[in-house]
Protein backbone atom coordinates (compact mmCIF):
# COMPACT_ATOMS: atom_id res chain seq x y z
CA UNK A 1 0.00 0.00 0.00
CA UNK A 2 1.33 3.30 -0.66
CA UNK A 3 1.75 6.44 1.54
CA UNK A 4 -1.09 8.49 -0.56
CA UNK A 5 -3.15 5.22 0.01
CA UNK A 6 -2.33 5.63 3.88
CA UNK A 7 -2.80 9.07 3.65
CA UNK A 8 -6.17 9.07 2.32
CA UNK A 9 -7.39 6.16 3.98
CA UNK A 10 -6.37 7.83 7.14
CA UNK A 11 -8.40 11.05 6.20
CA UNK A 12 -11.73 8.65 4.96
CA UNK A 13 -11.17 7.15 8.46
CA UNK A 14 -10.97 10.25 10.03
CA UNK A 15 -13.78 11.42 8.22
CA UNK A 16 -16.18 8.52 9.01
CA UNK A 17 -15.18 8.88 12.77
CA UNK A 18 -16.43 12.00 13.38
CA UNK A 19 -19.40 11.70 11.38
CA UNK A 20 -20.01 9.17 13.92
CA UNK A 21 -19.14 10.76 16.61
CA UNK A 22 -21.83 14.09 15.79
CA UNK A 23 -19.67 16.66 17.57
CA UNK A 24 -19.19 18.83 14.48
CA UNK A 25 -21.62 19.13 11.69
CA UNK A 26 -21.10 17.17 8.97
CA UNK A 27 -20.47 19.67 5.87
CA UNK A 28 -17.31 21.38 7.89
CA UNK A 29 -16.20 17.98 8.75
CA UNK A 30 -16.24 17.22 4.73
CA UNK A 31 -15.01 20.60 3.66
CA UNK A 32 -11.86 20.71 6.58
CA UNK A 33 -11.00 17.06 5.25
CA UNK A 34 -10.86 18.12 1.58
CA UNK A 35 -8.69 21.20 2.71
CA UNK A 36 -6.35 18.55 4.57
CA UNK A 37 -6.45 16.94 1.19
CA UNK A 38 -5.30 19.67 -0.57
CA UNK A 39 -2.50 20.40 2.19
CA UNK A 40 -0.96 17.21 2.08
CA UNK A 41 -0.74 17.01 -1.66
CA UNK A 42 -3.11 13.60 -2.03
CA UNK A 43 -6.15 15.97 -3.88
CA UNK A 44 -5.08 17.10 -7.33
CA UNK A 45 -5.29 20.75 -7.04
CA UNK A 46 -7.14 20.95 -10.36
CA UNK A 47 -10.03 18.77 -9.02
CA UNK A 48 -10.19 19.94 -5.54
CA UNK A 49 -13.82 22.33 -6.28
CA UNK A 50 -15.05 20.01 -9.27
CA UNK A 51 -17.67 18.74 -6.33
CA UNK A 52 -19.47 21.62 -6.74
CA UNK A 53 -19.97 21.45 -10.11
CA UNK A 54 -20.39 17.77 -10.11
CA UNK A 55 -24.27 16.84 -11.81
CA UNK A 56 -25.40 15.28 -8.71
CA UNK A 57 -24.60 17.98 -6.43
CA UNK A 58 -26.74 20.41 -9.39
CA UNK A 59 -29.50 18.01 -9.06
CA UNK A 60 -29.87 17.59 -5.62
CA UNK A 61 -30.04 21.52 -5.51
CA UNK A 62 -32.48 21.64 -8.04
CA UNK A 63 -34.77 18.97 -6.98
CA UNK A 64 -35.08 21.10 -3.69
CA UNK A 65 -35.84 23.85 -5.10
CA UNK A 66 -38.83 22.07 -7.11
CA UNK A 67 -40.19 20.72 -3.70
CA UNK A 68 -40.38 23.87 -2.50
CA UNK A 69 -42.29 25.74 -4.95
CA UNK A 70 -44.53 22.64 -5.35
CA UNK A 71 -45.16 23.63 -1.62
CA UNK A 72 -45.77 27.16 -1.86
CA UNK A 73 -48.12 26.68 -5.03
CA UNK A 74 -50.58 24.68 -2.33
CA UNK A 75 -50.44 21.81 -5.26
CA UNK A 76 -49.43 19.24 -1.83
CA UNK A 77 -51.75 20.93 0.87
CA UNK A 78 -54.87 20.14 -1.79
CA UNK A 79 -54.01 16.22 -1.89
CA UNK A 80 -52.96 16.26 1.95
CA UNK A 81 -56.61 17.92 2.95
CA UNK A 82 -58.72 15.83 0.73
CA UNK A 83 -57.01 12.54 1.29
CA UNK A 84 -56.68 12.98 5.07
CA UNK A 85 -59.00 12.00 7.81
CA UNK A 86 -58.75 12.00 11.95
CA UNK A 87 -61.91 9.47 12.37
CA UNK A 88 -60.07 6.35 10.48
CA UNK A 89 -58.30 4.15 12.91
CA UNK A 90 -54.96 3.94 13.47
CA UNK A 91 -53.93 1.68 11.05
CA UNK A 92 -55.81 3.06 8.42
CA UNK A 93 -54.58 6.45 9.16
CA UNK A 94 -50.79 5.37 8.66
CA UNK A 95 -51.56 3.51 5.76
CA UNK A 96 -53.23 6.75 4.27
CA UNK A 97 -50.30 8.65 5.14
CA UNK A 98 -47.49 6.56 4.38
CA UNK A 99 -48.81 5.79 0.83
CA UNK A 100 -49.14 9.70 0.25
CA UNK A 101 -45.83 10.42 2.29
CA UNK A 102 -44.17 7.23 -0.01
CA UNK A 103 -45.84 8.91 -3.15
CA UNK A 104 -45.03 12.34 -2.63
CA UNK A 105 -41.00 11.04 -1.45
CA UNK A 106 -40.90 9.43 -5.46
CA UNK A 107 -41.15 12.98 -6.98
CA UNK A 108 -39.78 15.26 -4.42
CA UNK A 109 -36.78 15.58 -1.37
CA UNK A 110 -38.12 13.22 1.27
CA UNK A 111 -37.13 15.71 4.50
CA UNK A 112 -39.46 18.31 2.11
CA UNK A 113 -42.44 15.82 1.69
CA UNK A 114 -42.44 15.09 5.76
CA UNK A 115 -42.27 18.69 6.37
CA UNK A 116 -45.31 19.05 4.26
CA UNK A 117 -47.37 16.31 6.07
CA UNK A 118 -45.92 16.13 9.64
CA UNK A 119 -48.17 19.01 10.62
CA UNK A 120 -51.31 17.42 9.17
CA UNK A 121 -50.45 14.13 10.86
CA UNK A 122 -50.35 15.61 14.21
CA UNK A 123 -53.43 17.75 13.76
CA UNK A 124 -55.04 14.27 13.00
CA UNK A 125 -53.67 12.87 16.32
CA UNK A 126 -54.94 15.52 18.55
CA UNK A 127 -58.43 15.38 16.47
CA UNK A 128 -58.78 11.65 17.11
CA UNK A 129 -56.67 12.14 20.55
CA UNK A 130 -54.44 9.85 20.31
CA UNK A 131 -50.84 9.68 20.47
CA UNK A 132 -48.73 11.27 17.43
CA UNK A 133 -45.99 8.94 18.28
CA UNK A 134 -47.85 6.25 16.75
CA UNK A 135 -47.74 7.59 13.39
CA UNK A 136 -44.91 10.23 13.48
CA UNK A 137 -42.29 7.33 13.07
CA UNK A 138 -44.23 5.14 10.47
CA UNK A 139 -44.83 8.20 8.36
CA UNK A 140 -40.91 9.07 8.24
CA UNK A 141 -40.07 5.33 7.64
CA UNK A 142 -42.68 5.64 4.32
CA UNK A 143 -41.14 9.44 2.96
CA UNK A 144 -37.92 7.19 3.74
CA UNK A 145 -38.97 4.25 1.82
CA UNK A 146 -40.96 6.57 -1.36
CA UNK A 147 -37.21 7.77 -2.03
CA UNK A 148 -36.11 4.74 -3.53
CA UNK A 149 -38.58 4.17 -6.61
CA UNK A 150 -37.10 6.98 -8.88
CA UNK A 151 -33.86 9.16 -9.40
CA UNK A 152 -34.81 12.02 -7.94
CA UNK A 153 -36.43 10.78 -4.70
CA UNK A 154 -33.36 10.75 -2.56
CA UNK A 155 -29.90 11.96 -2.88
CA UNK A 156 -28.43 8.55 -2.56
CA UNK A 157 -30.65 7.57 -5.86
CA UNK A 158 -29.01 10.84 -7.57
CA UNK A 159 -25.55 10.29 -6.83
CA UNK A 160 -25.92 6.64 -7.82
CA UNK A 161 -27.00 7.51 -11.08
CA UNK A 162 -24.27 9.84 -11.56
CA UNK A 163 -21.54 7.80 -10.20
CA UNK A 164 -22.94 4.86 -12.91
CA UNK A 165 -22.20 7.54 -15.81
CA UNK A 166 -18.46 7.89 -14.81
CA UNK A 167 -17.72 4.15 -14.04
CA UNK A 168 -19.95 2.80 -16.48
CA UNK A 169 -20.53 5.24 -19.11
CA UNK A 170 -24.25 6.33 -18.86
CA UNK A 171 -26.02 6.58 -15.93
CA UNK A 172 -29.59 5.38 -14.56
CA UNK A 173 -32.73 6.78 -15.86
CA UNK A 174 -35.24 8.17 -13.89
CA UNK A 175 -37.72 4.97 -13.44
CA UNK A 176 -34.49 2.45 -12.97
CA UNK A 177 -35.17 2.25 -9.64
CA UNK A 178 -38.56 1.60 -9.50
CA UNK A 179 -38.85 -2.42 -10.18
CA UNK A 180 -37.20 -2.32 -6.90
CA UNK A 181 -37.28 0.51 -4.58
CA UNK A 182 -41.34 0.14 -5.63
CA UNK A 183 -41.64 -3.70 -4.44
CA UNK A 184 -39.46 -2.59 -1.27
CA UNK A 185 -42.05 0.71 -0.54
CA UNK A 186 -45.48 -1.03 -0.96
CA UNK A 187 -44.18 -4.11 1.36
CA UNK A 188 -42.79 -1.83 3.54
CA UNK A 189 -45.78 0.56 4.18
CA UNK A 190 -47.59 -3.17 4.28
CA UNK A 191 -45.75 -3.64 7.08
CA UNK A 192 -45.56 -0.71 8.57
CA UNK A 193 -49.51 -0.36 8.73
CA UNK A 194 -50.29 -3.65 9.63
CA UNK A 195 -47.80 -4.88 12.10
CA UNK A 196 -44.58 -2.31 12.69
CA UNK A 197 -46.55 0.61 14.31
CA UNK A 198 -47.62 -1.92 17.30
CA UNK A 199 -44.05 -1.87 18.03
CA UNK A 200 -43.40 1.41 18.92
CA UNK A 201 -43.41 1.58 22.73
CA UNK A 202 -46.85 3.14 24.23
CA UNK A 203 -45.26 5.45 26.55
CA UNK A 204 -42.22 7.53 24.44
CA UNK A 205 -40.18 9.26 26.73
CA UNK A 206 -41.94 12.62 25.26
CA UNK A 207 -45.51 13.97 25.33
CA UNK A 208 -47.91 10.87 24.41
CA UNK A 209 -50.59 11.01 26.08
CA UNK A 210 -53.94 12.46 24.69
CA UNK A 211 -54.00 15.37 26.67
CA UNK A 212 -50.26 16.35 25.67
CA UNK A 213 -51.49 16.56 21.47
CA UNK A 214 -52.19 19.95 21.70
CA UNK A 215 -49.65 21.32 23.48
CA UNK A 216 -46.36 19.32 23.84
CA UNK A 217 -45.63 19.08 27.35
CA UNK A 218 -42.11 18.77 28.78
CA UNK A 219 -40.36 22.60 28.04
CA UNK A 220 -38.15 24.61 30.90
CA UNK A 221 -39.22 28.06 30.80
CA UNK A 222 -38.46 30.74 32.56
CA UNK A 223 -41.73 33.63 34.22
CA UNK A 224 -40.41 36.59 35.57
CA UNK A 225 -41.76 38.55 38.38
CA UNK A 226 -42.46 42.27 37.85
CA UNK A 227 -43.48 44.66 40.67
CA UNK A 228 -47.36 43.24 40.17
CA UNK A 229 -46.65 40.36 40.80
CA UNK A 230 -48.65 38.01 43.18
CA UNK A 231 -46.09 35.63 43.95
CA UNK A 232 -43.83 38.37 45.33
CA UNK A 233 -43.41 38.07 49.44
CA UNK A 234 -44.42 34.17 49.50
CA UNK A 235 -42.05 31.55 49.35
CA UNK A 236 -41.16 29.06 46.23
CA UNK A 237 -43.17 26.38 48.27
CA UNK A 238 -45.99 28.23 49.09
CA UNK A 239 -46.44 29.00 45.18
CA UNK A 240 -46.62 24.51 44.45
CA UNK A 241 -50.57 24.31 45.40
CA UNK A 242 -50.87 26.87 42.55
CA UNK A 243 -48.61 25.86 40.23
CA UNK A 244 -50.24 22.06 40.45
CA UNK A 245 -53.20 23.05 40.10
CA UNK A 246 -52.66 24.43 36.86
CA UNK A 247 -50.15 21.16 35.85
CA UNK A 248 -46.92 23.38 36.15
CA UNK A 249 -43.37 21.80 38.34
CA UNK A 250 -41.50 24.76 39.53
CA UNK A 251 -38.12 23.41 39.04
CA UNK A 252 -35.96 26.64 40.63
CA UNK A 253 -35.44 30.15 41.01
CA UNK A 254 -32.97 33.08 39.10
CA UNK A 255 -32.17 35.80 40.66
CA UNK A 256 -29.60 38.72 39.67
CA UNK A 257 -29.14 36.03 36.61
CA UNK A 258 -28.20 33.03 39.13
CA UNK A 259 -29.66 30.32 39.67
CA UNK A 260 -30.14 29.44 43.30
CA UNK A 261 -29.25 25.87 44.80
CA UNK A 262 -31.90 23.08 44.51
CA UNK A 263 -35.34 23.77 44.06
CA UNK A 264 -35.33 27.41 46.40
CA UNK A 265 -38.26 25.30 48.16
CA UNK A 266 -37.61 28.10 51.01
CA UNK A 267 -36.51 31.15 49.27
CA UNK A 268 -39.15 34.36 49.22
CA UNK A 269 -39.98 35.28 46.03
CA UNK A 270 -38.87 39.00 44.99
CA UNK A 271 -39.74 41.70 42.20
CA UNK A 272 -37.14 40.55 39.32
CA UNK A 273 -36.44 37.25 39.97
CA UNK A 274 -37.41 34.37 37.49
CA UNK A 275 -39.16 31.49 38.02
CA UNK A 276 -37.56 27.97 36.18
CA UNK A 277 -40.92 25.83 35.63
CA UNK A 278 -41.90 23.07 33.35
CA UNK A 279 -45.24 23.28 31.50
CA UNK A 280 -46.63 23.23 28.34
CA UNK A 281 -47.52 26.24 26.60
CA UNK A 282 -51.35 26.26 27.81
CA UNK A 283 -50.21 25.44 31.58
CA UNK A 284 -47.53 28.14 31.40
CA UNK A 285 -49.93 30.76 30.65
CA UNK A 286 -53.00 30.10 33.01
CA UNK A 287 -50.15 29.96 35.45
CA UNK A 288 -48.35 33.43 34.50
CA UNK A 289 -51.69 34.75 34.18
CA UNK A 290 -52.73 33.10 37.85
CA UNK A 291 -49.67 35.02 39.63
CA UNK A 292 -49.40 37.89 37.29
CA UNK A 293 -46.58 36.56 35.68
CA UNK A 294 -44.62 37.76 32.74
CA UNK A 295 -42.40 36.36 30.38
CA UNK A 296 -39.05 37.79 30.97
CA UNK A 297 -38.25 39.99 34.15
CA UNK A 298 -37.84 43.43 31.83
CA UNK A 299 -39.91 46.09 31.46
CA UNK A 300 -40.19 45.65 27.63
CA UNK A 301 -41.76 41.90 28.09
CA UNK A 302 -43.36 42.69 31.03
CA UNK A 303 -47.72 40.97 31.29
CA UNK A 304 -48.89 37.64 30.06
CA UNK A 305 -49.32 37.67 26.56
CA UNK A 306 -50.67 40.33 24.74
CA UNK A 307 -53.12 39.99 22.04
CA UNK A 308 -50.64 40.88 19.40
CA UNK A 309 -48.43 38.24 20.71
CA UNK A 310 -48.94 34.13 19.33
CA UNK A 311 -46.59 31.02 20.83
CA UNK A 312 -45.48 28.55 17.90
CA UNK A 313 -43.70 25.35 18.45
CA UNK A 314 -41.14 24.32 15.80
CA UNK A 315 -39.00 21.30 15.44
CA UNK A 316 -35.11 21.78 14.93
CA UNK A 317 -34.05 19.70 11.67
CA UNK A 318 -30.45 19.07 11.49
CA UNK A 319 -28.46 21.59 9.71
CA UNK A 320 -30.83 24.63 10.77
CA UNK A 321 -29.81 27.97 11.36
CA UNK A 322 -30.49 27.57 14.97
CA UNK A 323 -28.69 24.45 15.20
CA UNK A 324 -25.41 23.96 17.91
CA UNK A 325 -26.21 27.98 19.28
CA UNK A 326 -28.44 29.34 21.45
CA UNK A 327 -31.27 31.99 21.80
CA UNK A 328 -28.67 34.52 22.44
CA UNK A 329 -26.08 33.59 20.06
CA UNK A 330 -28.28 34.44 17.10
CA UNK A 331 -29.66 37.57 19.50
CA UNK A 332 -33.26 35.98 19.03
CA UNK A 333 -35.02 38.31 20.75
CA UNK A 334 -32.95 41.84 20.04
CA UNK A 335 -32.52 41.42 16.61
CA UNK A 336 -36.19 39.63 16.05
CA UNK A 337 -38.30 40.18 18.94
CA UNK A 338 -38.99 36.85 19.45
CA UNK A 339 -38.66 34.79 22.56
CA UNK A 340 -37.17 31.46 23.29
CA UNK A 341 -38.98 30.21 26.03
CA UNK A 342 -38.77 26.50 26.30
CA UNK A 343 -37.14 23.59 24.80
CA UNK A 344 -38.29 19.88 25.16
CA UNK A 345 -35.85 17.49 24.77
CA UNK A 346 -37.04 13.87 25.65
CA UNK A 347 -37.52 15.01 29.12
CA UNK A 348 -34.04 16.88 30.00
CA UNK A 349 -34.01 19.42 31.93
CA UNK A 350 -31.70 22.21 31.62
CA UNK A 351 -28.87 23.75 34.51
CA UNK A 352 -28.63 26.97 32.04
CA UNK A 353 -30.43 29.64 31.18
CA UNK A 354 -33.62 28.49 28.50
CA UNK A 355 -31.75 31.07 25.99
CA UNK A 356 -28.36 29.83 26.91
CA UNK A 357 -28.79 26.36 25.92
CA UNK A 358 -27.45 25.22 22.26
CA UNK A 359 -29.66 23.91 20.62
CA UNK A 360 -29.64 20.48 19.17
CA UNK A 361 -31.68 18.60 16.24
CA UNK A 362 -34.34 16.74 17.35
CA UNK A 363 -35.43 20.09 19.82
CA UNK A 364 -38.70 21.59 20.52
CA UNK A 365 -38.62 24.89 20.58
CA UNK A 366 -41.78 26.88 22.42
CA UNK A 367 -41.47 30.40 20.41
CA UNK A 368 -43.12 33.74 21.56
CA UNK A 369 -43.53 36.72 19.17
CA UNK A 370 -45.47 38.98 17.21
CA UNK A 371 -48.34 37.11 15.28
CA UNK A 372 -46.93 38.66 11.47
CA UNK A 373 -43.72 38.17 12.07
CA UNK A 374 -43.00 34.68 14.21
CA UNK A 375 -43.81 32.36 11.17
CA UNK A 376 -41.19 34.44 9.03
CA UNK A 377 -38.34 33.77 11.57
CA UNK A 378 -38.82 30.48 12.22
CA UNK A 379 -38.57 29.88 8.57
CA UNK A 380 -35.24 32.24 9.01
CA UNK A 381 -34.10 29.94 12.10
CA UNK A 382 -34.46 26.82 9.66
CA UNK A 383 -36.91 24.87 12.01
CA UNK A 384 -40.09 23.34 10.96
CA UNK A 385 -43.41 24.70 12.92
CA UNK A 386 -45.44 21.97 14.17
CA UNK A 387 -49.01 23.49 13.37
CA UNK A 388 -50.47 23.95 10.75
CA UNK A 389 -48.41 26.77 8.45
CA UNK A 390 -50.93 29.05 6.54
CA UNK A 391 -48.31 31.44 5.64
CA UNK A 392 -46.46 28.60 3.70
CA UNK A 393 -49.25 28.21 1.37
CA UNK A 394 -50.56 31.33 -0.56
CA UNK A 395 -50.55 30.44 -3.90
CA UNK A 396 -53.14 28.02 -4.42
CA UNK A 397 -54.55 29.22 -7.61
CA UNK A 398 -51.37 27.83 -9.21
CA UNK A 399 -51.35 24.33 -8.03
CA UNK A 400 -52.48 23.08 -11.07
CA UNK A 401 -50.15 24.75 -13.37
CA UNK A 402 -46.36 24.03 -10.72
CA UNK A 403 -47.62 20.34 -10.84
CA UNK A 404 -48.11 20.50 -15.07
CA UNK A 405 -44.73 21.59 -15.20
CA UNK A 406 -43.19 19.58 -12.91
CA UNK A 407 -44.76 16.14 -14.85
CA UNK A 408 -43.97 18.08 -18.07
CA UNK A 409 -40.11 17.96 -17.02
CA UNK A 410 -40.06 14.69 -15.47
CA UNK A 411 -41.47 13.13 -18.55
CA UNK A 412 -39.28 14.56 -21.34
CA UNK A 413 -36.18 13.49 -19.00
CA UNK A 414 -37.74 10.36 -18.47
CA UNK A 415 -38.06 9.60 -22.38
CA UNK A 416 -34.56 10.98 -22.66
CA UNK A 417 -35.38 14.39 -24.68
CA UNK A 418 -33.59 16.55 -22.22
CA UNK A 419 -31.09 15.79 -20.05
CA UNK A 420 -32.51 15.76 -16.46
CA UNK A 421 -30.72 18.95 -14.91
CA UNK A 422 -31.51 21.00 -17.95
CA UNK A 423 -35.55 20.05 -17.28
CA UNK A 424 -35.14 20.74 -13.93
CA UNK A 425 -33.36 23.94 -14.08
CA UNK A 426 -36.59 25.05 -16.69
CA UNK A 427 -39.21 24.17 -14.31
CA UNK A 428 -37.04 26.56 -11.62
CA UNK A 429 -36.78 28.98 -14.44
CA UNK A 430 -40.78 29.13 -14.88
CA UNK A 431 -41.94 28.95 -11.38
CA UNK A 432 -39.61 32.07 -11.08
CA UNK A 433 -41.22 33.76 -14.29
CA UNK A 434 -44.99 32.80 -12.99
CA UNK A 435 -43.94 34.16 -9.45
CA UNK A 436 -44.63 30.55 -7.75
CA UNK A 437 -41.15 31.01 -6.12
CA UNK A 438 -39.01 33.92 -5.54
CA UNK A 439 -35.41 34.36 -5.54
CA UNK A 440 -34.66 34.28 -2.18
CA UNK A 441 -36.86 31.74 -1.33
CA UNK A 442 -34.87 29.63 -3.87
CA UNK A 443 -31.38 30.50 -2.07
CA UNK A 444 -33.50 29.73 1.36
CA UNK A 445 -35.04 25.99 -0.25
CA UNK A 446 -31.23 24.71 -0.57
CA UNK A 447 -30.15 22.86 2.01
CA UNK A 448 -26.34 24.11 1.59
CA UNK A 449 -25.06 21.65 4.42
CA UNK A 450 -25.47 18.51 1.84
CA UNK A 451 -24.58 20.35 -0.96
CA UNK A 452 -20.98 21.12 0.83
CA UNK A 453 -21.07 17.80 2.10
CA UNK A 454 -21.52 15.99 -1.26
CA UNK A 455 -19.28 18.66 -3.30
CA UNK A 456 -16.24 18.04 -0.72
CA UNK A 457 -16.13 13.87 -0.64
CA UNK A 458 -16.65 13.48 -4.53
CA UNK A 459 -12.93 14.96 -5.01
CA UNK A 460 -11.58 12.62 -1.77
CA UNK A 461 -13.75 10.06 -3.06
CA UNK A 462 -12.62 9.98 -6.15
CA UNK A 463 -8.55 10.63 -5.18
CA UNK A 464 -9.15 7.04 -3.53
CA UNK A 465 -10.42 5.58 -6.47
CA UNK A 466 -7.31 7.11 -8.78
CA UNK A 467 -4.92 5.75 -6.06
CA UNK A 468 -6.04 2.43 -6.10
CA UNK A 469 -7.51 2.34 -2.45
CA UNK A 470 -11.25 1.36 -3.39
CA UNK A 471 -9.44 -1.66 -5.00
CA UNK A 472 -7.90 -2.46 -1.72
CA UNK A 473 -10.97 -2.59 0.17
CA UNK A 474 -12.68 -4.69 -2.94
CA UNK A 475 -9.61 -7.02 -2.94
CA UNK A 476 -10.84 -7.64 0.78
CA UNK A 477 -13.79 -8.25 0.79
CA UNK A 478 -13.42 -10.53 -2.30
CA UNK A 479 -10.78 -12.45 0.06
CA UNK A 480 -13.03 -12.37 3.32
CA UNK A 481 -16.29 -13.88 1.05
CA UNK A 482 -14.22 -16.65 -0.81
CA UNK A 483 -16.00 -19.65 -2.04
CA UNK A 484 -19.25 -18.01 -1.10
CA UNK A 485 -21.76 -17.82 -3.99
CA UNK A 486 -22.47 -14.33 -5.69
CA UNK A 487 -25.62 -13.78 -4.45
CA UNK A 488 -24.26 -13.91 -0.95
CA UNK A 489 -21.69 -11.11 -1.55
CA UNK A 490 -24.37 -9.06 -2.83
CA UNK A 491 -26.47 -9.11 0.31
CA UNK A 492 -23.30 -8.52 2.57
CA UNK A 493 -22.29 -5.38 0.33
CA UNK A 494 -26.53 -4.32 1.11
CA UNK A 495 -26.14 -5.40 5.02
CA UNK A 496 -23.09 -3.34 5.22
CA UNK A 497 -24.24 -0.38 3.05
CA UNK A 498 -27.11 -0.70 5.86
CA UNK A 499 -25.42 -0.61 8.72
CA UNK A 500 -23.23 2.19 7.61
CA UNK A 501 -26.23 4.30 6.48
CA UNK A 502 -27.52 3.95 10.40
CA UNK A 503 -24.27 5.47 11.71
CA UNK A 504 -23.34 8.23 8.67
CA UNK A 505 -25.27 10.30 6.36
CA UNK A 506 -26.40 8.49 3.80
CA UNK A 507 -25.22 9.89 1.18
CA UNK A 508 -21.36 10.04 2.19
CA UNK A 509 -22.04 6.55 2.57
CA UNK A 510 -22.79 5.91 -1.03
CA UNK A 511 -19.45 7.95 -1.68
CA UNK A 512 -17.64 5.39 0.19
CA UNK A 513 -19.37 2.33 -1.11
CA UNK A 514 -20.50 2.36 -4.59
CA UNK A 515 -16.92 2.66 -5.84
CA UNK A 516 -16.24 -0.80 -3.28
CA UNK A 517 -18.73 -1.99 -5.07
CA UNK A 518 -17.73 -1.84 -8.69
CA UNK A 519 -14.54 -2.71 -7.83
CA UNK A 520 -15.92 -6.04 -6.63
CA UNK A 521 -17.97 -6.39 -8.92
CA UNK A 522 -14.98 -6.24 -11.28
CA UNK A 523 -12.83 -8.87 -9.47
CA UNK A 524 -15.99 -11.09 -9.24
CA UNK A 525 -16.66 -11.16 -13.26
CA UNK A 526 -19.97 -9.75 -12.65
CA UNK A 527 -22.40 -7.24 -14.14
CA UNK A 528 -21.66 -4.09 -11.59
CA UNK A 529 -25.34 -2.54 -11.37
CA UNK A 530 -26.55 -5.74 -9.13
CA UNK A 531 -23.92 -4.46 -6.45
CA UNK A 532 -24.92 -0.79 -7.39
CA UNK A 533 -28.47 -1.25 -7.00
CA UNK A 534 -27.82 -2.71 -3.51
CA UNK A 535 -25.70 -0.43 -2.51
CA UNK A 536 -28.38 2.23 -3.34
CA UNK A 537 -30.78 0.31 -1.68
CA UNK A 538 -29.02 -0.12 1.22
CA UNK A 539 -27.81 3.32 1.68
CA UNK A 540 -31.28 4.75 1.65
CA UNK A 541 -32.45 2.32 4.47
CA UNK A 542 -31.24 4.22 7.80
CA UNK A 543 -34.49 2.78 9.87
CA UNK A 544 -32.08 1.35 13.45
CA UNK A 545 -31.27 4.82 14.58
CA UNK A 546 -32.18 8.89 14.99
CA UNK A 547 -29.48 10.14 13.07
CA UNK A 548 -29.04 7.88 10.02
CA UNK A 549 -31.54 9.93 7.96
CA UNK A 550 -32.58 13.26 8.86
CA UNK A 551 -36.29 12.27 8.60
CA UNK A 552 -35.74 10.30 11.95
CA UNK A 553 -34.17 13.33 13.50
CA UNK A 554 -36.89 15.50 13.08
CA UNK A 555 -39.93 13.44 14.44
CA UNK A 556 -37.76 12.31 17.75
CA UNK A 557 -38.76 15.50 19.34
CA UNK A 558 -42.46 16.26 18.09
CA UNK A 559 -42.91 12.31 18.52
CA UNK A 560 -41.15 11.92 22.24
CA UNK A 561 -38.89 8.95 20.81
CA UNK A 562 -35.60 7.78 22.12
CA UNK A 563 -32.66 7.02 20.71
CA UNK A 564 -33.09 3.14 21.25
CA UNK A 565 -37.11 3.07 19.68
CA UNK A 566 -36.32 3.12 16.41
CA UNK A 567 -34.91 -0.20 15.99
CA UNK A 568 -37.65 -1.72 17.44
CA UNK A 569 -40.06 -0.65 14.27
CA UNK A 570 -36.98 -0.42 12.29
CA UNK A 571 -35.01 -3.83 12.53
CA UNK A 572 -37.41 -6.15 11.08
CA UNK A 573 -38.66 -3.62 8.25
CA UNK A 574 -34.56 -3.89 7.15
CA UNK A 575 -34.79 -7.37 7.15
CA UNK A 576 -38.28 -6.97 4.60
CA UNK A 577 -36.10 -5.16 2.21
CA UNK A 578 -33.10 -7.35 2.62
CA UNK A 579 -35.45 -10.26 1.91
CA UNK A 580 -37.73 -8.10 -1.06
CA UNK A 581 -34.81 -6.74 -3.03
CA UNK A 582 -32.17 -9.06 -3.11
CA UNK A 583 -34.30 -11.50 -5.65
CA UNK A 584 -35.76 -8.73 -7.85
CA UNK A 585 -32.44 -6.62 -8.17
CA UNK A 586 -31.26 -10.56 -9.47
CA UNK A 587 -34.24 -10.65 -11.59
CA UNK A 588 -33.89 -6.90 -13.24
CA UNK A 589 -30.34 -6.45 -12.97
CA UNK A 590 -28.86 -9.84 -13.94
CA UNK A 591 -25.43 -10.93 -12.36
Amino acid sequence: MTSEQITLFSLMGGVLALLVWGRYRYDLVAFGALALGLLLGVVPKDQAFSGFGHSAVIIIALVLIVSKALSLSGAIELLTRSLIRSDRSVGMHITAMAGIGAGLSAFMNNVAALALLMPVDMQAASKARRSPALSLMPLSFATILGGMVTMIGTPTNIVIAQFREGALGAPYKMFDFAPVGLACALAGIAYIALIGWRLIPAEPAGHNSPEDLENLEGYVVEVGVPASSLAIGQTVRELFPIADENDVQVLGLIRRGKRLAGFAAGEVVRKGDVLVVEAGPEAVEQFAGALKLSYSASAKHTGALAATLSMIEAVVPAGARIENRSALDVRLLYRHGVMLMGISRQGKRFRDRVRRVNIKAGDVLLLMGPQDQIADVVNWMGCMPLAERGLQVTQRDKAGLAIAIFGTAIVLASFGVVYLPVALAACVVLYVLLKIISLSQIYDAVEWPVIVLLASLIPIGAALETSGGTAHIAEAIVFVTDGLPVVAVLVIVMIVTMTLSDMLNNVATVLVAAPVAVDVAGRLGVNPDPLLMAVAVGASCAFLTPIGHKNNTIIMGPGGYRFGDYWRLGLLLEVIIVVIATPLILVFWPL
